[in-house]
């Protein structure tokens, strides 16, 4: 069986080119969860009998992830940067390894759209991360390990 923990999970962080991406793994990472969807075109019709009829349209994507608040982890630091500069951060959210055949998730260049602060009295402080795809060179993919 094909099962796989959210454990198993890891997001990547590209810190090379799209041709040739080194990636590097950002272990600083909590309860992560990937939002893709497409929006819906009416495509109904008389021969539709009374139904609606719709197709898939633009499809959509987000990842929103913590953080623990950690000034001197480099992807944390990374990721806060690019925020406040408003710079893109191209991902891999994968569902194993990067280098492990078979594994597979989106990679797409990101803006960072929200990096809110939570200071629980008793908890550590964390960072709760929103990135949505941007303009790039290289559109969203769903990539496979080969």
């Amino acid at each position: 069986m094909g099962v796989r923990l959210g454990l198993e999970g890891k997001l990547y962080r590209n810190s090379a080119s799209y041709a040739t991406p080194t990636w590097e793994e950002l272990t600083n990472v909590r309860d992560l969860t990937l939002n893709l969807e497409a929006g819906e075109a009416d495509v109904t019709t008389r021969g539709n009998a009374g139904w609606r009829a719709i197709v898939a349209a633009l499809k959509d994507a987000s990842i929103e992830f913590e953080m623990v608040w950690d000034p001197a982890d480099s992807g944390f630091t990374a990721l806060q940067q690019a925020f406040f500069n408003k710079t893109a951060v191209e991902f891999a959210v994968m569902d194993g390894d990067v280098t492990t055949s078979g594994s597979q998730g989106l990679r797409a260049s990101m803006s960072i759209t929200s990096f809110g602060r939570s200071e629980p009295l008793e908890e550590a402080m964390t960072v709760s991360v929103t990135a949505k795809p941007t303009y790039a060179d290289n559109p969203p993919e769903w990539m496979t390990v080969a």
